[in-house]
């Protein structure tokens, strides 16, 4: 019986195969395998399947069953001439040949065969050629690089050659199997800054997506060689040596995925000790004096980069907890360093700042509590091994240490600013006649002075301190310093009115100055930047940040400046929390009543909202931030370098932009100026708050914009995906709202767009929303379901059997809602006049369809009334049955009243409509006409 049924599988699977139905084919041939025994039988199949899969381009697939048949039928002509194909196309040439030669012994005569014994025999020869000429290029190259008389243009162009052919997998290998590593090493040597340049690109090309071969190159040029090039002062080869490095690490923990056809890598053994190794040579660059600022930039960008998980589903954090135990003092060395000390390691302006990001990120990867506690002590541990009254400059780097770690993880930073003695060191170092000790003090009370309760204790025992260093100094750095020490204090209590810090009118003192600071163009970028700092703290405050919006030239100064500073990531930074908060876009806690009164009762603080942060004055701020000139501004932000431009800082922009976006007659102003494309990338990477609120933007503008205006080009097609991440129920009714309009107007202007919509999955969301009970989304998803099957693929999700959608737009038709009613009619008249399958279909989905298109036909509303007549028309259309059943309903009689109206201007297109579907009725002879 087996046997039978596997011959029956087998006649069934060359029926789907001449329909070209090859996946049904796999399927009945696969299943006749499991069935017979027979070797004729198997071979058959095997290469039959075989077929299929050089059908499907699934050619290692094709190989191996062609191979099961051969191994059953030595001579088996058509399996062997089937592996032949599919090994061409796998690249692997010489196989092939064999293959082919082997048939065309068994079959001298067959010109198919022949033909392709004579290609393939040219392909090899070709291929051999490249591989020949490939290396004697390769030799030719390093000649010229390592010849001393080499003309400096033919030097460049072969550096150029070589790096490019590095990082192909062909000539990577060529150069590998040339004694290429060892040549490479030699231009290392030269000391030549352009040929080291080449000899680390084309390494970085060698290492990438091979272990085997990274293994090799690793363990010849040697991590401490690769540290030492890393560690020179400059920056372009800096850079390069550190991209080499990604992609040793890369590779070497898998991360690179890159698979290469018809290449058998070596086996690598555990690549964990080479990885190990590269990390606390990493470590020890970070407190080495010999390495460059540039140098140690590029250590903590790897260290970031590879430590910490980046996935914090997986379990493993060994590599945080061994850096942790290994290198964390290392780390805080490098935070307190302090430039003006002339014990200072070479740094650049952001070497603390990334050391702060890498402690947090490690802090943030530990999984429980005894691993942050242990983190915790050995942060004591150093911080108090710095306290000497003898030396005042470790003092100073114990405070620089905190106050780096304030700008990591803030928790733990509080947690040591509780130490004993650091907040009256801090306080004390205020008072200190060295300058550099007045620098790190008044930055450390900026950090620490984030929180209200610290912020508290500082007002109390600090600002007399800072008015008097403030009024005194005559460096420009501190005073500046100190002004956004006092602004970061002044604005402590946050948006609430009833915690004002300093006497009426101070913090708009504060303000004054950092704007006439901000204006002043003589004055240099670092120290405006802090001006701009100070505005982030002070505009909490609504006198303040109403002033600062009526001051156009300080608007457009700070503008210029995050325009100009695109690769400051502080500025930008600033910038955008400035304009967070002078359009109100942070978010504000819900005041609930009740415990409102329940706080009052109990003596406890209620926030108040200043008069200033009312609905209108935001509009105006808006209103004025528009016309300063603030797209610009933040179209220029937005194209920064993503090292430069953070997901935090994404996140205060994309809330800019919603606010920006939140009055629809703003939006037109919005998209001349660039709004429109500068909010994608806004919407596809970031924060997960800072993706919603960029989606939501992009959703007002997509709503009621031209889109080829907004979005020109192909840009158009990256706005779907945010949109569609909108129809969710964890968003609210607003975005999920205004994303249906904004998909509603994409997909009524082409069919690509249309298609693109489907592809991302949106389709089941519009339909969930068609069955909402809130009127509004019901009738959005309706109007966008009735663009959307103009579209073949969604009409054949109507046409499927199972399903309830055609159901659900009949019945939406027969809603006491006008607007669901005129979309859904619309989608109707669209899907009849489409599919005839679905006239029939309709008139079986509900029992209601006859009474509903009746009431569509006599609708008081004409463009419910034309799209019903154009249903009408079209099931009269499809069949003569179903003709016939219509005109022996009371339809007949509607059409007959509507057709003999006289037809004015605005019922013309009903008044067609209706004489059209009685003329089909004549055609079917089911009525006579009139003489």
């Amino acid at each position: 019986m087996a046997e039978v049924e596997a011959a029956q599988l087998k006649e069934e699977g060359n029926r789907h195969f001449q329909r070209q139905d090859y996946k049904a084919a796999i399927k009945s041939y696969s299943q006749a395998l499991k069935l017979t025994k027979d070797k004729a039988l198997l071979a058959t199949l095997y290469r039959n399947r075989a077929a299929c899969g050089l059908k499907m381009e699934s050619y290692a697939q094709a190989a191996s069953d062609a191979s099961r048949a051969i191994d059953i039928n030595s001579s088996d002509i058509k399996a062997l001439y089937r592996r032949c194909q599919a090994l061409e196309h796998l690249g692997k040439l010489d196989q092939a040949f064999k293959d082919v030669q082997r048939c065309a012994t068994l079959e001298p005569r067959n010109q198919n065969f022949q033909e392709t014994l004579r290609r393939l025999n040219t392909s090899i020869q070709e291929k051999l050629h490249v591989q020949f000429s490939t290396d004697s290029r390769v030799q030719t190259m390093f000649e010229i690089l390592l010849d001393q008389n080499s003309e400096t243009e033919k030097r460049e162009k072969a550096a150029n050659n070589l790096i490019v052919l590095g990082r192909e997998e062909a000539g990577a290998e060529r150069i590998f199997q040339n004694n290429g590593v060892a040549l490479l090493l030699q231009l290392l040597d030269t000391k030549r800054p352009e040929l080291v340049l080449a000899a680390v690109r084309t390494l970085s090309g060698m290492c990438s997506g091979h272990q085997a071969r990274t293994t090799a190159i690793l363990h010849a040029v040697r991590i401490d060689r690769i540290c030492s090039l890393m560690a020179v002062e400059n920056e372009e080869t800096s850079l390069a040596v550190c991209n080499l490095l990604q992609a040793i690490m890369d590779s070497l923990s898998g991360e690179d995925k890159r698979e290469h056809r018809g290449k058998e890598e070596a086996l690598v053994l555990d690549t964990k000790k080479d990885l190990k190794q590269i990390t606390n040579h990493l470590l020890d660059m970070l407190v080495s004096k010999k390495v460059s600022g540039q140098g140690r930039d590029q250590a903590l960008n790897l260290l970031n980069k590879n430590v910490p998980r980046k996935d914090l589903a997986i379990h493993d954090n060994s590599r945080t907890i061994y850096v942790v135990d290994n290198g964390l003092r290392k780390i805080l060395k490098v935070v307190g360093q302090v430039p003006d000390l002339p014990s200072c390691l070479p740094l650049t302006d952001n070497t603390r700042m990334l050391a702060s990001i890498l402690i947090n990120k490690l802090y943030d990867d530990l999984r429980c509590d005894p691993e942050r506690e242990h983190f915790r002590k050995i942060c004591e541990e150093y911080i108090t091994s710095k306290f000497d009254p003898q030396d005042m400059d470790k003092n100073v780097n114990a405070i620089q240490t905190v106050s780096g770690i304030l700008q990591g993880p803030f928790d733990l930073g509080n947690q040591l600013l509780g130490m004993k003695g650091v907040m009256e060191m801090m306080v004390a170092l205020c008072g200190s006649e060295r300058e550099a000790d007045q620098l790190v003090a008044v930055e450390a009370l900026i950090h620490a002075s984030t929180k209200l309760s610290r912020a508290t204790f500082i007002i109390t025992n600090g600002v007399s301190l800072l008015k008097q260093i403030y009024k005194t100094t005559k460096n420009e750095k501190i005073k500046i310093r100190t002004l956004v020490g006092l602004c970061k204090l002044g604005s402590a209590g946050g948006t609430d009115y009833g915690l004002r810090q300093f006497a009426e009118g101070s913090t708009e003192k504060l303000a004054k100055q950092c704007r006439k600071w901000l204006c002043n163009a003589t004055i240099d970028t670092r120290t405006r930047r802090w001006a701009v700092e100070g505005m982030a703290y002070l505009t909490l405050d609504a006198d303040v940040k109403d002033d600062f919006v009526q001051d156009i030239p300080a608007l457009q100064a700070m503008f210029e400046l995050a325009k100009a500073s695109t690769s400051d990531k502080t500025i930008l930074y600033s910038v955008a929390t400035t304009l967070v908060n002078c359009t109100n876009s942070y978010d504000v806690k819900e005041v609930i009543p009740e415990l409102v009164q329940l706080a009052r009762f109990s003596k406890q603080h209620v926030p108040e909202e200043h008069p200033k942060d009312k609905k209108d004055f935001v509009d105006m701020r808006v209103k004025r931030l528009l016309k300063a000139g603030i797209i610009s501004a933040l179209a220029c932000m937005v194209k920064a370098d993503s090292a430069i431009l953070t997901d935090q800082t994404k996140e205060l922009l994309a809330r800019v932009f919603l606010a920006l976006c939140d009055n629809p007659r703003d939006r037109g102003t919005i998209v001349a100026q660039g709004g429109g494309k500068a909010l994608i990338p806004l919407a596809l990477e970031g924060t997960e708050v800072g993706k919603v609120k960029a989606a939501h933007a992009l959703a007002k503008i997509a709503a009621v914009s031209n889109p080829d205006i907004a979005f020109p080009g192909e840009r158009v097609y990256e706005v779907v995906r945010p949109l569609v991440s909108l129809l969710d129920t964890q968003r609210d009714g607003l975005q999920n709202y205004e994303a249906l309009l904004g998909l509603t107007n994409l997909s009524g202007r082409s069919d690509k767009l249309r298609q693109k919509i489907f592809k991302e999955r949106a389709l089941p969301d519009i339909e969930n929303y068609m069955f909402e009970n809130h009127d509004q989304l019901r009738q959005a998803a309706t109007e966008c379901m009735c663009n959307m099957v103009v579209n073949k693929e969604v009409q054949e999700r109507f046409l499927a059997d199972g399903n309830d959608r055609l159901k659900l737009v009949v019945l939406l038709c027969g809603e006491d809602d006008e607007k669901v009613q005129n979309a859904a009619a619309g989608a109707l008249a669209m899907l009849t006049a489409a599919q005839k399958k679905l006239c029939l279909k309709m008139t079986q989905v509900t029992p209601q369809w006859l009474e509903i298109l009746q009431r569509l036909c006599l609708h008081d509303q004409l463009s419910v009334q034309h799209r019903g007549l154009v249903i009408a028309y079209n099931l009269l259309a499809a069949d003569a049955e179903l003709a016939k059943k219509l005109v022996e309903s009371e339809l007949l009689e509607i059409l007959t009243v509507v057709g003999k109206q006289e037809p004015d201007e605005k019922k013309a297109a009903v008044v067609q409509t209706a004489r059209e579907c009685l003329v089909k009725c004549m055609d079917y002879g089911f009525i006579k006409p009139v003489s």
